[in-house]
């Protein structure tokens, strides 16, 4: 059996590793909550609310901790109340494991 993704650890890809796609991509995304969004099959998006700047700032905090921890870091837009993380592998231009990792130990948090 398979070890969830959130208890999971994210590997380093090599040069030449290829991004998921098509069935694979499908199957990560259904192991992660349904609220990810998946844009043009290269990167996953998901937005926060909090109840105010203070909260996002935490949540944020507590999101780079698990990136420095995993060596995986995505993108992080941080607004009033609002919280946006993007992923993707930026090494293999498009979705890996790890992007779907980072996701559900990211979901742990909120």
């Amino acid at each position: 059996m398979n070890e969830p993704l959130n208890q999971a650890f994210c590997e380093p890809c090599s040069l030449g590793t290829l991004p998921l796609l098509g069935e694979e991509l499908d199957e990560m995304m259904k192991e992660i909550a349904n609220d990810w969004q998946l844009i043009n099959d290269m990167l996953i998006t998901k937005a926060f609310k909090f109840k105010d700047f203070k909260k996002a700032l935490e949540f944020v905090n507590r999101v780079g901790e698990i990136a420095e921890e995993q060596g995986h870091h995505p993108d992080i837009e941080l607004g009033w109340g609002k919280v946006v993380i993007k992923l993707m592998t930026h090494k293999i231009k498009g979705l890996s494991k790890n992007d779907f990792i980072m996701a559900a130990r990211i979901d742990l948090l909120n």
